[in-house]
Order: C-alpha cells, then sequence, then structure tokens
C-alpha cells in the first residue's frame, strides 16, 4: 500500500519515503512534513510514532491505513489517540483499496476518520484528481473494528468457495456476518451502521470475493486441508480476541465458527456442518 499511494501521489505533491531499507533518517524526513501516512503494520506504529513525535511541526496530520491488532491488542485509532491526542491531528483511511488495482490505474475507495473533521479539506486537497475516491465518517474507532473484524469473516467466504456451497450460503454469510459486525461494533461504544461503510461492507465484500485475496485463499486452504501455515492480520485478530478477551465471542456464531476451524481446522467439516444444520432449526 506504501507503494500505492506513491503511484496516486508522487506526480502531485513533494513525496519522501522512509523505509527499514531506506538510508534516510526518519526523524529528518518528518521534521518538513504537513501529512504523514503510516503505510505500516498496526505492531510497528508505538515505535515508530515514538520517534516522529517529537519532531512533526505543529499542523502536521497523521493518517494510518493499518488494519489490525498490535500485541496489547490495540487497533491503529487506539494508539494513535494514545500518542497524538490533544497534539496533533490524525485519523485513518480505510476501504476497499486493493494496491495492485491502484497502480494499475483503477479506482478505489476509502472511508477517512479524522480526529478534527475540519481537516477533511487536507484530504480532498491530497487526493484531488486521483483514483482514490474518499468519503468523511465521523466514527474512527467503530471504522477501525470493523476493518480489522472483516479479516476473519472473509475466511470463511473462501472455505464456503473451495467446498462450492453456492451463491446462497455465500449471501447468508454476508448477511451474518453484517450483522454480527454491527452487533460488536455497538457493543464496544461504537455506531450501529459503521460496518455498512467503506471500511466494513466495502472491504469486506473486496476481501471476500477476490481472489488474491490472503483471508479468501486461507479459508481455501483450510477447505483443502492444507494446516501448515495459519496466519495473516485476521488469525492474529483471533488470537489477541481470546487474548485479551476484548468482546465474547460466543455470542456471534459466525465469528466463533471461524474462531473455532482457525483453532482446530482438522475438524472444519464437522464444525461447519453442525453450524449450517443448526440454521435449519428455525
Amino acid at each position: 500500500m506504501g507503494h500505492a499511494l506513491e503511484y496516486l501521489l508522487a506526480d502531485k505533491h513533494d513525496i519522501r519515503i522512509w523505509s527499514l531499507f531506506t538510508k534516510n533518517i526518519l526523524e529528518e524526513e518528518v521534521t518538513e512534513a504537513d501529512i504523514i501516512l503510516l503505510c505500516l503494520p498496526v505492531n510497528a506504529h508505538v515505535e515508530i510514532l515514538q520517534k516522529v513525535v517529537i519532531c512533526l511541526r505543529p499542523h502536521c496530520l497523521c493518517l494510518s491505513i493499518a488494519k489490525g491488532l498490535d500485541e496489547t491488542g490495540k487497533t491503529a485509532p487506539q494508539i494513535l489517540d494514545d500518542f497524538l491526542q490533544d497534539k496533533f491531528a490524525y485519523g485513518v483511511l480505510y476501504g476497499p483499496m486493493i494496491s495492485e488495482e491502484i497502480r494499475l490505474g483503477r479506482l478505489a475507495f476509502a472511508d477517512v476518520a479524522l480526529s478534527n473533521p475540519a481537516n477533511y479539506s487536507i484530504i480532498r486537497s491530497l487526493f484531488s484528481g486521483t483514483t482514490l475516491i474518499c468519503t468523511q465518517v465521523e466514527d474512527m474507532h467503530g471504522s477501525g473494528w470493523s476493518v480489522i473484524l472483516k479479516n476473519v469473516y472473509a475466511i470463511i467466504f473462501g472455505i464456503a468457495d473451495e467446498l462450492k456451497l453456492g451463491g446462497n450460503v455465500r449471501g447468508h454469510f454476508m448477511v451474518s456476518a453484517l450483522a454480527e459486525l454491527s452487533a460488536i461494533v455497538s457493543s464496544m461504544g461504537a455506531n450501529t451502521s459503521t460496518p455498512y461503510s467503506y471500511a466494513g461492507l466495502g472491504d469486506l465484500v473486496t476481501t471476500a470475493t477476490s481472489e488474491d485475496s490472503h483471508h479468501h485463499e486461507l479459508g481455501r486452504q483450510l477447505a483443502r486441508g492444507h494446516f501448515a501455515d495459519i496466519s495473516g492480520e485476521g488469525v492474529h485478530t483471533l488470537e489477541m480476541v481470546n487474548k485479551f478477551h476484548l468482546f465474547n465471542f460466543e455470542s456471534y456464531p459466525l465469528f466463533k465458527l471461524v474462531s473455532e476451524i482457525v483453532a482446530t481446522p482438522g475438524n472444519l467439516r464437522n464444525q461447519l456442518g453442525t453450524y449450517l444444520d443448526d440454521l435449519k432449526t428455525w
């Protein structure tokens, strides 16, 4: 995604790139920045923010695209709150943004949630004339959870496609996933409608139906009985939810099903069969 955003912006703005593989000094690069784009895994956010926060210009806007939980169970919005609240402007950019498609010149879409909504004019100026179409939303933390949890649900779509369960079952999974997402974010104090945005529904459809999606392919892999490398943001999310008891997933049958399959993939067919049989008891 860092390369994708560079593709979008390099011809329109003065961009400085820093990564672990560049020789430039991070603290020096950020001192003149008006906007910082954090194209990093969420686990790297604390380390990077600790380094740059003392170097930022007062008007600097920090924008993260990280879709995951760190090793303490925190989302990118929560980490930004910890380091930047009442000091600098910040926000998140989430939605169906497949990097390969962006670099092919295709359209992409994102929700933008900002600590100061007035800064949306900066986002419009940043991406104006590009193929990234942004929509301003208010629920930063709901967006953060929606975009994280959708990776868990995407796994079941890969399983369904590999087992050829059909479009009707896929439709059920989509309705159930959205209903559960809405209930989960609501339990965390977020807006129940947030999962129906680009960060939730938009990104879920993209991740759950794209053959290039890691989590869709992971579902296919599990259904084929290949259990050697069960990894990804969705798997890590399940680990963090369990470790820190972030919410009681016993109340969410589809989320619980994916959690059980990832934990004991050898029982996948029995677990899925039991779930589908239970639907018939209506």
